[in-house]
């Protein structure tokens, strides 16, 4: 018996002949057909992935609101019902503690979603500040959770669910009935796509996948893994918790300062961040290109004259764009737009140059 945990549809990805590996304490289809050809499927038409290893907890009562805007450094009052929000946790000296998505059903009504490998660690997190008269409860167990990304998406969910999705902008959320099966769809996603991310129960994510892959196949939908997640969010510049920000980093040096909202009052972290910004980060996270064959791989040291100035979070070829790039920490003196600086690739110093991110962005449509 493996040690990691499954989701409902391990069964269906082991049928569907998926290369299974351990992530996060989960056992996860990694690829089916070839990251390659997944990774180009959502590019070009659509892509299904099973991400029901991310934890979702429901936040209730009077005061659930000023729990969430006390744990997190984004503004949950500019929230509207029926809007979702990207946010952080973090630790009082400013380092994340989790980047996290939060969902307001209503004023009383909150939902978060966290990173896999994090759930327990966040649930105890939010459990030990709740100093207020706010239900917390984790429903990962009960909640299965798939996306469906790419150009085609809506094409192929709409036939399939009563609800309008003309009609659904980005980050908000409505439920519905997808094949029968009740859901929360909401127009969010992790690949620089349009796309939607279904929260359904658990016994009824093999229904609507089966559904799904049935209705899709002919505009080419796919199912697709963890590998071309990781290739796709990274072309988007989606930040990957673990790699490239953690307890040690801030979210002003992952250039994350978006959703820090140091003007809404107290929450964890305020202070830390305050100061950071006054002060001005000492390191920045930059988007690069190799100048040659080389592929900087992820936890590869970065140098400047010779000498160790960062490491790389996170690196891959784009199959999009048909060069090799990636992510690095770089002293914030060092981190302009078109910088040049080596990579150790295998005990040779390769050349990279800072170029602006995303790497890619899909057009208007």
């Amino acid at each position: 018996m493996s040690p990691n945990k499954r989701t409902p549809l391990f069964a269906v990805h082991k049928g569907l002949g998926a290369r299974l590996i351990p992530f996060g304490g989960w056992e996860m289809p990694v690829e089916y057909s070839g990251i390659a050809r997944e990774h180009t499927a959502v590019r070009t038409t659509a892509g299904l992935f099973d991400v029901s290893h991310m934890g979702e907890f429901e936040v209730r009562g009077p005061e659930a609101l000023d729990l969430i805007q006390h744990l997190t450094t984004n503004d949950v009052t500019r929230l509207a019902d029926g809007q979702a929000q990207y946010s952080a946790l973090a630790y009082p000296h400013g380092g994340v503690v989790d980047d996290v998505l939060v969902y307001r059903h209503n004023a009383e009504n909150f939902m978060i979603v966290v990173n896999a490998s994090n759930t327990g660690k966040d649930f105890e997190w939010i459990e030990s500040h709740n100093r207020l008269d706010a239900s917390v409860e984790n429903i990962s167990d009960e909640t299965a959770l798939l996306a469906l990304q790419g150009p085609k998406a809506a094409t192929i969910l709409q036939p399939l669910t009563d609800i309008p999705l003309d009609s659904l902008a980005p980050y908000h959320f409505t439920r519905g009935k997808v094949l029968k099966v009740d859901a929360i769809v909401s127009r969010t996603g992790y690949t620089g796509e349009d796309g939607f991310e279904l929260y359904c129960s658990a016994e009824g994510s093999e229904p609507v996948w089966k559904g799904l892959l049935d209705a899709g196949a002919s505009s080419g939908l796919l199912p697709a893994g963890l590998g071309a997640r990781n290739t796709l969010r990274l072309e988007a510049r989606m930040l990957l918790y673990g790699n490239d920000m953690d307890g040690t980093t801030s979210l002003l040096e992952a250039g994350l300062g978006w959703i820090v909202k140091l003007e809404k009052g107290e929450f964890i972290g305020r202070d830390a961040l305050l100061k950071q910004k006054k002060e001005g980060v000492r390191r920045r996270l930059v988007g690069f290109e190799m100048l040659g064959r080389d592929i900087a791989r992820d936890h590869y040291p970065a140098f400047i004259h010779n000498r160790e100035v960062g490491h790389v979070t996170s690196g891959s070829p784009s199959i999009t764009l048909k060069k090799n790039i990636g992510l690095a920490y770089l002293p914030a003196e060092h981190a302009s737009i078109g910088t040049t600086f080596q990579i150790s690739v295998r005990s040779k110093l390769s050349e990279a140059r800072i170029i602006r991110t995303p790497f890619y962005k899909r057009a208007e449509s």
